[in-house]
């Protein structure tokens, strides 16, 4: 005979202290739970709107310079710190934690427009229109923490003088080499006053230069003849250069996916390539409506920054044609440079008002140590509202962005720009003999030709 019992541990029901939650067991039985996803919506829906009500990313400015900020760049060994360039020559390095300068490093008589940092974190590289490159010794971690003044300065270790102006510096991933660009490519070493190697393809002056993160020896750069090129530092000559209908002001490669880049255009557009197969972009980022001046990957490799000549500051998913995000303040004039933080929580932008500005990359995360129940629900709410994205009122809210006047207007006055443009194209073709106008994709629109 078989008996069937209903048996209940006191052990599951009975709280070990005052301050414990009641377990509650739950039947997920669909036929017993028959508005789950009536629940579920409205609970993306409030999630949603709650996200609006608490979406305060700006956390604060960092002010110190006397001229506009022309670059950035983060020591990826110590989380808090950054450093800064600016147009008079002023080069610092901040505490993103308590907001203020730890240390001065004087020295350039003119602009300074570029700085790296080695990959042990020890020495900083800069160079600016003084025709002169300097190599730093960054304070170690524990210098940072302490209560430094904050007008301290130091000498640096070496200074090499060129021929040239410099427009950008990076460091070659785990050695001691890094590149400079300005009347073209040259390969330095932290012991040698002088170039190892100088790389050209064609005169005009480089914008911008990246070094592959995943392939040390491979080189990004951009130019003011419009052209991205690449070169192989084993082979010592370029490998593929790509000519685009406007210029490119800066390069930044995929943390986790390094043999994709993506280029911030002055058509208000980025570009993401695949360095493999250059004669079409793998895709186009549109929203800006003025030049992109600089850009910035995610550690993760999800999202990458974006900051413009129209005031504003962007944030777009990896494969995202439109924005995430778009931070802005009344007081931000025209955004020169933007970085991630190492822990992909922050983006800090640099602007032609002097100041830093430190931001969160997800306007309403909560700040703060954060108990496991409440992470649960941010998880709970962020999958519920992922699932009903796709409904209109979901999506409208999501989407939905206040914007300044002056983006506003432009946007719409670009959106009949670009209209025009298209119904010119198509009474065009519809006049033309079949088969003689011939319209390209989006994607390949931009480009002029790609030489090996």
């Amino acid at each position: 005979m078989k008996v069937k019992v209903i048996s209940r541990s006191t052990d599951e029901h009975t709280k070990e202290r005052s301050q414990d939650l009641q377990r509650v067991f739950h039947n997920y039985d669909p036929t017993i739970r028959t508005q789950e996803k009536a629940v579920e919506y409205v609970r993306a829906l409030n999630a949603a709107k709650l996200d609006k009500i608490f979406a305060k990313p700006f956390v604060g400015a960092m002010d110190g310079h006397v001229d506009a900020i022309s670059c950035m760049a983060k020591n990826m060994n110590h989380l808090v710190g950054i450093f800064s360039g600016s147009m008079d020559g002023d080069i610092r390095l901040w505490d993103i934690a308590s907001r203020r300068t730890v240390q001065r490093f004087p020295g350039h008589q003119g602009a300074v427009r570029g700085l790296a940092v080695s990959t042990d974190g020890r020495v900083l590289v800069s160079c600016g229109t003084d025709c002169s490159v300097r190599l730093w010794a960054v304070p170690i971690s524990t210098a940072m923490e302490l209560d430094v003044p904050t007008d301290n300065s130091v000498e640096p270790l070496e200074t090499y003088v060129w021929k040239n102006a410099f427009r950008s510096v990076d460091h070659q991933w785990n050695f001691d080499r890094f590149a400079t660009g300005g009347a073209g490519v040259d390969i330095w070493n932290h012991n040698r006053s002088a170039p190892e190697q100088s790389l050209e393809w064609g005169t005009d002056t480089v914008i911008s230069v990246r070094f592959n993160p995943g392939e040390p020896d491979l080189l990004a750069t951009s130019a003011s003849d419009r052209s991205i090129a690449l070169y192989d530092l084993r082979m010592g000559k370029p490998t593929a250069k790509l000519i685009m209908a406007t210029k490119t002001n800066s390069i930044c490669w995929n943390p986790m996916e390094p043999f994709n880049f993506t280029a911030a255009n002055e058509d208000c557009n980025c570009y993401s390539f695949d360095s493999r197969k250059l004669n079409a972009a793998t895709c186009v980022h549109k929203d800006h409506v003025s030049a992109v001046m600089d850009i910035d990957y995610s550690p993760t490799g999800r999202e990458f920054v974006t900051g413009s000549y129209d005031r504003t500051v962007r944030i777009f998913q990896y494969n995202g044609g439109h924005s995430r995000e778009i931070y802005h303040t009344k007081r931000m004039q025209r955004v020169f440079c933007v970085k991630y933080s190492g822990d992909a929580s922050y983006v800090i932008s640099g602007s032609d008002d002097t100041n830093l500005r430190l931001w969160k990359a997800k306007a309403s995360e909560q700040l703060g140590v954060l108990l496991p129940r409440e992470k649960k629900r941010h998880e709970y709410l962020e999958a519920v509202k992922n699932r009903y994205k796709h409904l209109t009122e979901v999506k409208r809210i999501v989407r939905h962005r206040h914007l300044p006047k002056a983006i506003y207007k432009t946007t719409a006055l670009r959106r009949t720009m670009i209209e025009a443009e298209r119904r010119r194209e198509e009474k065009r073709k519809a006049h033309s003999a079949p088969g003689s106008s011939t319209s390209k994709p989006l994607r390949q629109r931009r480009i002029v030709r790609v030489e090996e």
